[in-house]
């Protein structure tokens, strides 16, 4: 990574199997009606952190990526992935 690049410079690995797009969490979470602080909270990880991540400003490490999504994913957000990205409520 040269100097000056953020987190966004980093590709996820291949097949990560806990990828959630910056358009997803803001959409898994108005599937819940949460507020960042909501997500945060669930998740134990600063607004900041959930707040840079939506707004494409940051890219977190996947340990706090994989708390955010799997917090989703406990209170019902079904992610879906390939040729079109997106959530949906479990059914």
């Amino acid at each position: 990574m040269s100097i000056g690049s953020t987190n966004l410079d980093r590709p996820e690995p291949t097949g990560y199997a806990h990828t959630m797009t910056p358009a997803q969490c803001r959409a898994a979470r108005g599937l819940l009606d949460w507020t960042i602080p909501d997500l945060a909270a669930a998740a134990e990880v600063s607004r900041n952190t959930v707040s840079q991540f939506e707004r494409g400003n940051r890219h977190p490490n996947r340990h706090t990526l994989r708390a955010m999504r799997e917090a989703l994913e406990h209170h019902g957000v079904v992610f879906t992935n390939g040729r079109e990205p997106g959530v949906k409520m479990r059914t």
